[in-house]
């Protein structure tokens, strides 16, 4: 720990380890810094003292130098992809989609296999990503729609307030850089503590080939495939970066599974190996009732093998991220994270898309359940998988804690989330007995076995057994003999709210919202920013 705190002062300037050689460079500054402090420790010693002191010095001396040392702190490689459910990868059981970069990474790391986002789109899940914070705290309960916040006149970041995942890294000495979709606000500009910043003027994905990218804070035309775009970009951070901590997040627009470039073939190289497959695990059920938006994607051939190509497109830049991490030896001291920032339904129980494709609102697992990954070789356990429930507000206390920052984390607003990094460490660590959900007018509290959906002025409220009824068919709520399940449940929904919302951005007791609404009308609310049906 001393080492890594001498070693911090000067990691911006030189390399910590010299990976030609295997050695560590020890420059100037660092042997100055170590002797200055030698020194002022012994002149308040007694002799013998002084005596034990020197040899400890001398031991640290040694491990300063010793090539086995690991200098400065883990880089961090944060891969978030956009409406991807787990279901789809072959670590978490599918065997219809080519993912073999991932799963990988999977039996090399640690896979958590009861992990949540806390609402159903982009917006509002990254910021709680990035802050650690509930939508009725950090205030973004929908998506940030096209111009508005995103770029204009009245473009400004939608979590600007609050201190995040790359203000606290910028402020340790990491470089902090984001390729990829953004989706947060003032897109131009780079926000947050990063200074690389590639994006997207927008959110939503209307192609993956001729799009949109900024580039030092213009807007041009990309020609090549999006997500090689991203992975390549990210490379070439890495590759700039390599001598001094950095924080990569990789954050690809796909797969996205939706809208009309989803009936149009795949172009990737995996297009032709998915041509004429069936893809059994896309469910082939009839359209649930409630399903609005997105009825010609169910069930729909050609939407089923773009989908499953564009996964497959990712899974290679996984694969081209950790190759590079390895070429450059820098794979031991990065932890690289995978998840996804929520779900989506490929067919199950009749639904296509997220939360906010039916009316009403909806909390199924198939928008909640999201792959969480970490990997670090020689630090962390290959192989393990974890069965505790996670959600994705509990990220940002993890990753914090895992890199040692966590006293940079501010007490206000309270954090809603818990660190599991002893568990990623190897450490026995209980996991939470209930996750939270919620979507503007629509909250839900998980458990193993239970779920409970509540909705603000609409009915109806659903109760499900997800140890008979893993597929939410069928809703428990007004039956007398669960009564008291559904009662101890909404008690628990209704004091987590209470404890955590703040009133400025709860919606549920009067307060507002950053971004438009779906369920406006409920709530007596204007929209406060221009909805485009076309663009998100």
């Amino acid at each position: 720990m001393l080492a890594y705190t001498f070693q911090r002062g000067i990691r911006d300037e030189n390399a910590a380890f010299n990976r030609a050689k295997g050695t560590p460079v020890i420059n100037r500054r660092t042997a100055v810094g170590v002797v200055q402090a030698r020194d002022s420790c012994f002149c308040t010693l007694t002799a013998k003292a002084r005596r034990l002191a020197r040899g400890w010095w001398a031991f640290l001396w040694l491990f300063l130098c010793s090539p086995n040392t690991v200098a400065g702190p883990p880089n961090l490689v944060l891969i978030l992809t956009d409406n991807h459910g787990s279901w789809t990868l072959g670590c978490y059981g599918n065997r219809d989609i080519r993912t073999p970069n991932i799963d990988r990474l999977a039996r090399a790391g640690m896979l958590f296999e009861n992990v949540f986002s806390s609402n159903a789109v982009c917006s509002p899940t990254r910021a709680t990503l990035l802050t650690g914070l509930l939508p009725s705290q950090h205030g973004v309960h929908r998506y940030l729609a096209a111009g508005g916040l995103q770029v204009g006149p009245g473009a400004r970041s939608a979590i600007a307030e609050f201190r995040t995942l790359p203000e606290i890294l910028a402020g340790a000495g990491y470089v902090c850089g984001l390729s990829g979709k953004w989706h947060l606000g003032d897109n131009l500009r780079p926000q947050e503590g990063f200074t690389f910043w590639v994006t997207m003027p927008h959110g939503g994905t209307t192609t993956f080939y001729d799009a949109e990218v900024i580039e030092d804070g213009k807007v041009r035309r990309e020609p090549a495939y999006l997500t090689e775009y991203w992975t390549r970009r990210g490379i070439e951070f890495i590759e700039t970066h390599r001598d001094r901590p950095f924080f990569l997040f990789l954050s690809y627009n796909g797969p996205y599974g939706l809208g009309a470039s989803m009936l149009e073939p795949a172009r990737n190289r995996h297009a032709a190996y998915y041509a004429g497959k069936p893809l059994p695990s896309f469910p082939r059920e009839p359209p649930h009732p409630w399903l609005k938006a997105t009825r010609n994607l169910l069930g729909n051939p050609t939407a089923i093998r773009r989908y499953a190509a564009e996964i497959s497109a990712v899974d290679d830049g996984v694969g081209e991220i950790l190759g590079v991490l390895r070429r450059l030896g820098l794979d031991r001291n990065t932890l690289v994270v995978f998840t996804a920032d929520q779900g989506l339904a490929g067919g199950q129980s009749g639904f296509w898309g997220m939360g906010d494709h039916t009316e009403p609102i909806t909390a199924y697992d198939w928008t909640m359940r999201v792959p969480l990954i970490f990997h670090q070789p020689g630090t962390i356990a290959a192989g393990r998988r974890q069965k505790q429930l996670v959600s994705n507000y509990d990220l940002f206390p993890t990753i914090v804690d895992y890199l040692g920052l966590s006293r940079e984390v501010p007490a206000n607003p309270p954090a809603p989330g818990r660190s599991f990094a002893q568990a990623v460490r190897g450490a026995r660590a209980g996991g939470d007995d209930a996750v939270f959900y919620e979507f503007e007018n629509v909250r839900a509290i998980r458990t193993l076995r239970w779920k409970y959906i509540e909705r603000f002025r609409q009915e109806p409220n659903e109760l499900y057994d997800l140890r008979a009824d893993s597929q939410e068919r069928r809703n428990l709520a007004d039956r007398p003999e669960h009564a008291e399940v559904k009662a101890k449940l909404r008690d628990q929904l209704h004091l987590y709210f209470n404890r955590y919302a703040d009133p400025k951005w709860d919606l549920w007791r009067g307060g507002r919202s950053k971004t438009n609404l779906a369920t406006r009308e409920l709530f007596g609310l204007e929209n406060p920013e221009a909805l485009s049906p076309d663009r998100r």
